[in-house]
C-alpha cells in the first residue's frame, strides 16, 4: 500500500569524491532536491583515488555549488556510505548515470550496499543531455593540461578555485 501520509519527510544521500564537483553533479543534485525534502551531499575522502583537490577543498566546492538549493546539505565522510546512511537515518542513495558504461559499476555498488543493509534503496538519475558527458575525470584532465574547463563546473566553484 502506498504511503498516503502527505506530511511524510523524505531524505536521500548523494555521495561521491566530487573531484571537483561538476555541472553534471549539480544537475543530479537539483533533480534529487525536486524529489526529496532533504538531500545530503556526502563528499568521500577517497584517498585511494588520489584526488587532485584535498578533502576540505572538495567539501567547500560542494557547499559553494549547492548553497542556493533548498534542502541540500553537504558533509565530508570517510566511512562506508551505508554506515553513514544508517547514522543519518537515510535509506535512499542517489546515483547518477551518464552512459551505459556507468550502469554496470553502479548496479554492483547498489547490490553491495543492499547486501549490507536491506533497507537501502538506490535511485539512479540521469543528467540532462548537455551534461551527460561531463565527469570529474574529464575536468581533471582538462585542468592538468591548462585547457578550458570553466563551462563544465559551477560558477561558484570557479570562484572558490581562484
Amino acid at each position: 500500500m502506498p504511503n498516503t501520509n502527505i506530511n511524510s519527510y523524505r531524505k536521500a544521500i548523494y555521495s561521491g569524491t566530487f573531484d571537483p564537483i561538476t555541472n553534471g553533479h549539480l544537475d543530479i543534485i537539483k533533480r534529487a532536491a525536486n524529489i526529496f525534502d532533504e538531500v545530503v551531499i556526502a563528499v568521500a575522502k577517497s584517498e585511494l583515488k588520489k584526488p587532485m583537490f584535498d578533502h576540505e577543498q572538495r567539501v567547500l566546492f560542494a557547499k559553494a555549488a549547492t548553497e542556493d538549493i533548498e534542502g541540500v546539505t553537504v558533509l565530508g565522510f570517510d566511512t562506508l556510505l551505508v554506515d553513514l546512511a544508517i547514522d543519518l537515518e537515510i535509506n535512499t542513495i542517489i546515483r547518477g548515470l551518464r552512459a551505459v558504461s556507468d550502469f554496470e559499476f553502479e548496479l554492483q555498488m547498489g547490490y553491495a550496499n543492499s547486501s549490507i543493509n536491506k533497507k537501502i534503496e538506490t535511485l539512479y538519475l540521469m543528467p540532462t543531455l548537455e551534461n551527460a558527458f561531463v565527469s570529474s575525470t574529464i575536468v581533471r584532465e582538462i585542468i592538468r593540461f591548462n585547457g578550458k574547463f570553466q563551462h563544465l563546473i559551477p560558477e561558484k566553484v570557479l570562484k572558490c578555485m581562484q
